[in-house]
């Protein structure tokens, strides 16, 4: 056989390669320079990839050309990479998302005033808990500044996932991305035999849910032979002898997606890890791995099984109704904010898979209406900056022991310190869906776009989960401006640094922007166009 020559459309793929590249020198900084010196040089490099890195972006999304596909189906972008890669307007959207998502973490990560002049994370990972290597560790003022690198290449993982074009191009992303998280929730400076039983509960079930992907994706190849996306649709629509194997597939394809963006009944390891790792890399994790993963679901779904559609649907059903119910059910009994955060996560991902059912294609809809992928690609707006924003300031309140996360560390906050309560507040009013934030024109959109398809139950549902998430949503404001501090004190404001009250601020804004002013989000979403093959 010819060796043929691959081929890379570097232009259009120079996010992932910044990326990528930035992840090797950071790694490349920590084998050549003293410790003393590594934190400002990979704080420095890891924001100026990422910034890079979102300006190549949206120099690609505006240059990408007219695509024709399988049966005349008509995008924007290209598949490159030899097939591998697909960069068309929902990559592109997706990944600008990421970016911006991933900037607010490397300034959560960097925030050291928060912890007496130390970063969150602990000295040194090696040292058991409570020995006198960890202590002297402390004292010393040492840091892992490898959490640098180590975010850049979850980022980089987090970038493939939606634009894979093939089945094992998404099992390599879904590993990049998931490595490094499994290490940066076992670094907690804090709470540290916590924090490694986050890390071991989410390498464990993560290991196992990424079993479960590479045999659907070898089922799916016994029955389609090929492992792309579009070989894949071709197969389906023609149709097999073998359909057990291709539902097999499906579903156990489905297990390792649905674990990642921790949909019930695979959502065991949310409230554990949540509550045990760094709050930085919670907030980080929370909003970028749920928007990276929902790309790949929706890919997966969309363009190699949108011809099975009526066998996935059902299914999709059953977790979505599950996922809101016990979502919201067990936030309510919750006396952690962390925790309830995880919960609530849930929740809001059933909500996304009630947008996952709605109509695919913009043809079938009234004027008004939005389409399934632009209902989710909206409402993962509304909820990273949300999530990120919310975790950010559970960083700020504290006591003796660290963060303060109990409930009752929270009571009286609103009159200790009001702006800090007001801004949880006001994140917790746009998860709630409450009208002028961002959530609330998240959530209508994914329930337009479900009714448009005449899952009229499943948005019943979800109204019903959304009555139920406000009571815990408004018991925690009750509890912060209308309840007495416990009487033997409750947290305190910490005053953090530039790089997280600009988080903070950056997410508030654009959670009453979207709120009140959703238009142009809106507009770009549209403009976004379909999936290409």
């Amino acid at each position: 056989m010819e060796f043929v020559k691959p081929e890379l459309e570097y232009a259009e793929l120079l996010p992932l390669l910044i990326v990528l590249g930035a992840a090797c020198v950071g790694v490349l900084f920590e084998a050549l320079l003293p410790r003393d010196l590594r934190r400002l040089p990979q704080v420095a490099l890891s924001l100026a990839a990422l910034i890079s890195a979102l300006v190549a972006t949206i120099l690609v999304g505006a240059d990408l050309d007219e695509h024709t596909g399988i049966a005349g189906a008509e995008g924007k972008g290209l598949v490159g990479a030899m097939g591998s890669v697909v960069v068309d307007g929902p990559t592109v959207y997706l990944w600008g998302l990421l970016l911006v998502f991933a900037i607010g973490g490397v300034a959560l990560f960097a925030e050291r005033r928060l912890e007496g002049g130390v970063s969150a994370f602990t000295g040194q990972a090696a040292a058991l808990p409570g020995t006198d290597t960890e202590r002297d560790a402390s004292t010393r003022g040492l840091e892992h500044t490898e959490v640098y690198p180590l975010l850049l290449f979850a980022v980089g993982g987090m970038l493939l996932f939606p634009a894979s074009g093939d089945l094992l191009t998404m099992f390599v992303a879904l590993e990049v991305l998931s490595l490094p998280l499994y290490l940066l929730c076992g670094l907690a400076r804090r709470r540290r035999l916590l924090s490694q039983e986050a890390a071991m509960k989410y390498f464990l079930l993560g290991a196992f849910a990424s079993g479960f992907f590479l045999y659907g994706a070898a089922l799916v190849y016994g029955y389609a032979g090929s492992v792309t996306f579009a070989g894949i649709n071709e197969a389906v629509r023609a149709g097999g002898a073998n359909h057990g194997l291709l539902l097999a597939g499906i579903a156990l394809l489905s297990v390792g997606l649905l674990f990642k963006v921790g949909a019930a009944p695979f959502q065991a390891w949310t409230p554990d890890v949540y509550q045990g790792a760094p709050t930085a890399v919670t907030a980080f994790m929370a909003a970028g791995t749920k928007v990276a993963a929902f790309g790949a679901l929706l890919r997966l779904l969309y363009v190699a099984f949108g011809g099975e559609r009526w066998s996935w649907q059902p299914m999709l059903w059953v977790v979505a109704i599950a996922s809101m119910v016990l979502g919201a059910a067990l936030a309510v009994v919750q006396n952690d904010v962390k925790r309830m955060l995880a919960y609530s996560s849930v929740a809001h991902t059933g909500f996304l898979l009630v947008g996952v059912l709605g109509v695919q294609s913009a043809g079938d809809l009234a004027e008004g209406q939005y389409t399934s992928l632009e209902g989710v690609l909206f409402y993962l707006t509304t909820y990273g900056f949300a999530m990120i924003g919310s975790f950010a300031v559970v960083t700020l309140v504290r006591d003796a022991g660290g963060e303060a996360t109990h409930y009752d560390r929270w009571a009286g906050l609103g009159k200790r310190s009001p702006l800090v309560a007001g801004a949880f507040a006001f994140f917790l009013l746009s998860m709630a869906g409450i009208p002028l934030t961002a959530g609330f024109i998240g959530k209508w959109a994914v329930f337009t776009s479900a009714m448009s398809a005449g899952a009229w139950p499943i948005v019943l549902v979800a109204i019903a989960s959304s009555i139920v998430a406000i009571t815990f949503y408004v018991r925690h404001i009750r509890l912060m401006f209308f309840t007495e501090a416990h009487p033997d004190g409750g947290g305190a404001v910490t005053t953090p640094s530039l790089l997280t009250s600009v988080t903070v601020v950056v997410c508030l804004a654009a959670t009453l922007v979207l709120g009140v002013v959703p238009g142009p989000v809106l507009e770009l979403v549209t403009h976004t166009g379909d999936f290409i093959r």
